[in-house]
């Protein structure tokens, strides 16, 4: 009698169904569909980022500090911009500020930060957190005194937040369980909502937090009535830290979470990627509806 055995999928690729000895061939369909022109091009992108980004990680270390440029006015920028915002041009104004994630720096929002200005965002800023933290929760009171103080200093109440990776976790648990009354939109770029399995090779406190099925995952699977803020997840098929990929999606039954698939887009491309960094921009400037659902970001 011939037995069948699933392989788990990896990067987002198909199952592998073994039938006795057609093993072979099944696994090298399944390595056929990794190789894809846009897996490879993916690939090759995440490894040239992640070298550049090595370079550019030091000069992430130091603190950014808020400024809004007064020169940037919608009316002042050329019509491709003053079009971006011709439905909503206060839009323009919201401060946005970008967290990063585990072992890394503003550094990795160097692309995006700059892209969003050009695009018109006139209030865009980073926010390192210490290394040292070891619990997200701790890592989501300091975001929301930061957020306060961004506040303070553009004279906004609220403001749009994009987390990378942990980031993305850290925020969110400020959403669904801090306070969260300085927080307008959430979008998260590869943030593990459904934990990842990678978290089971570093058994550190914080990783560990990382894990399906640990205490903060089952706290942020908790009932959240009332959180009315909308939260954006982008994830993509190819991501290595992110297993599986699904657990990139937000799927909170309470939370107005729309989900965003990117194709062939490395766990540390997601920040620089041109679609992503569109998806976010059109997001932030109230492009996109707030309502639950799943789309493919254009390539």
């Amino acid at each position: 009698m011939t037995t069948s055995t699933s392989v788990p999928a990896w990067h987002g690729a198909p199952s592998v169904v073994v039938n006795g000895v057609s093993g072979v061939a099944g696994a090298a369909r399944a390595l056929r569909g990794l190789c894809t022109p846009a897996t490879l091009t993916g690939g090759l992108t995440e490894l040239a980022w992640v070298g550049a980004h090595a370079l550019l990680w030091p000069l992430g270390t130091r603190a950014e500090v808020p400024v809004p440029d007064a020169r940037c006015r919608p009316d002042r920028q050329p019509p491709s911009v003053r079009a971006f915002f011709a439905a909503d041009p206060l839009a323009a104004r919201v401060p946005v500020v970008l967290v990063h994630g585990m072992v890394d720096n503003r550094s990795i929002f160097t692309v995006m930060s700059r892209s969003l200005r050009r695009r018109g965002f006139t209030s865009v800023s980073t926010w390192n957190y210490s290394p040292l933290v070891q619990d997200v929760r701790v890592a989501a009171g300091q975001l929301a005194e930061h957020l306060a103080r961004v506040c303070e200093q553009t004279g906004h109440d609220r403001v749009h937040v994009v987390g990378h990776s942990l980031g993305g976790i850290v925020a969110r648990y400020l959403v669904q369980c801090g306070d969260a009354d300085r927080v307008a939109s959430l979008t998260t770029l590869g943030s593990p909502h459904g934990g990842t399995l990678w978290a089971h090779a570093v058994p550190t406190p914080l990783i560990r937090q990382l894990r399906s099925g640990s205490d903060l995952m089952a706290e942020l699977d908790r009932p959240a009535p009332g959180v009315d803020i909308p939260v954006t997840a982008v994830y993509s098929d190819l991501d290595q830290l992110v297993l599986p990929v699904s657990h990139g999606r937000c799927d909170h039954p309470d939370l107005r979470a729309r989900n965003v698939l990117v194709h062939g887009v490395g766990h540390m491309s997601l920040p620089i990627h041109r679609a992503v960094v569109d998806e976010v921009a059109a997001t932030l400037a109230g492009h996109r509806a707030t309502g639950r659902g799943t789309h493919v970001a254009a390539a």
